[in-house]
């Protein structure tokens, strides 16, 4: 069994029926889904504020490359466009962590390399796990580390994701 957290965003069109699409894509293999978060951009792109989620799921039989094109497959079924480097997109999906897999592959580096500094990234797995460990620091201690102002920019939503 192999499971992965991966980190769902957007901020073009309708973020929430976005966010949906994605979780509905990986239903096939859902575990849990953090509540909705409004986030600010991150990155020197000027661009609107993000929805952003975390998703846990579990496969039998998949592997790193499979969560990664699973990952992919979503964003395409959004319509997503690799044009600017941390710009806007319709969806954004991560690959954070696969079980405790360390892994520096160019294709699919693991965990995230800068998922420990992403506030939008540890809130919403926090809330989906509260047992969570990146790269063997518990979430919850990655989340006290980072600065307050960024853990305050994210603010959870209404929006629910079912």
């Amino acid at each position: 069994m192999t499971a992965a957290v991966l980190s769902i965003g957007s901020n073009l069109g309708d973020r929430a029926a976005t966010l949906q699409a994605a979780v509905d894509a990986l239903r096939p293999w859902l575990r849990a889904v953090s509540p909705v978060y409004e986030t600010p951009p991150w990155g020197p792109v000027p661009q609107d504020p993000y929805l952003n989620a975390v998703v846990l799921v579990a496969d039998a039989r998949a592997t790193p490359r499979d969560w990664l094109s699973r990952a992919h497959a979503a964003e395409q079924a959004a319509g997503r466009t690799r044009e600017v480097r941390w710009g806007p997109r319709t969806l954004d999906v991560d690959v954070v962590a696969v079980d405790d897999l360390v892994s520096d592959h160019p294709e699919l580096t693991l965990p995230h390399p800068r998922a420990h500094e992403r506030a939008f990234v540890l809130v919403p797995w926090a809330a989906a796990d509260a047992a969570a460990v990146l790269g063997g620091r518990p979430v919850a201690d990655l989340i006290a580390a980072l600065p307050t102002g960024d853990v305050a920019g994210v603010v959870r939503t209404s929006v629910e994701l079912a």
